[in-house]
């Protein structure tokens, strides 16, 4: 009996419980996280050999907009998990209703860097003012486009919603995308303090 439930889709090792989202979203997201690893890695070198860069570096940027995107990105994620327990429970209106405000609020990301690099730009902070802000520059924006990615995922998901695609019995593709984004949250929740608390 063990055996079967392992080998059906969606079952895991667990037994009955479901890995939510399909294998193509875990090979994503593995992937992500393998690429951030790497550069956290890059991170702890250099930090390691730049210690004052560091943190004088991390004194120069402004701690509001990093909390700002990090409660932007909570609260999304907040939401997209609303959206997902909604549509679980047969609620299909108040699932859209709390995708539409994960998707709003995570269009604040991008909003809030664009204003975090300007007023960065105009304090003349860019790639080449030290080791401290190539490294941070690297990490954000590549973290940037992951998060355009779960934002353009969002659109096709929203859409799948407003045409009926989702149900209590089916809904892999919005579990994929909420499984996505808290993914690229983690991730997040890890360069902020790196770069704007620790450092």
């Amino acid at each position: 009996m063990a055996a079967e439930a392992v080998l059906q889709p969606g079952i895991g090792v667990l037994g009955n419980r479901r890995i939510p989202g399909n294998k193509g979203i875990w090979v994503g997201i593995t992937c992500e996280l393998a690429e951030f690893t790497v550069m956290f890695v890059i991170y702890f070198v250099a930090r390691a050999h730049y210690p004052e860069a560091f943190h004088a570096g991390a004194e120069r940027l402004s701690r509001t907009a990093g909390a700002v995107i990090t409660l932007l990105m909570v609260t999304s994620s907040y939401f997209i998990a609303c959206s997902v327990a909604a549509i679980r429970a047969g609620d299909r209106r108040r699932s859209l209703l709390w995708l539409a405000a994960g998707f709003l609020t995570a269009l604040g990301y991008p909003l809030a860097k664009v204003l975090e690099v300007t007023w960065n730009l105009a304090h003349g902070i860019d790639g080449g003012s030290g080791i401290f802000f190539t490294v941070y520059y690297y990490l954000t924006f590549n973290h940037l486009v992951h998060a355009s990615w779960g934002i353009l995922g969002m659109v096709w998901v929203l859409a799948r919603s407003i045409a009926g695609g989702y149900s209590a019995e089916d809904h892999g593709g919005l579990e994929a995308l909420a499984s996505y984004w808290h993914a690229t949250d983690i991730i997040w929740l890890v360069i902020f303090p790196f770069f704007y608390v620790l450092a």
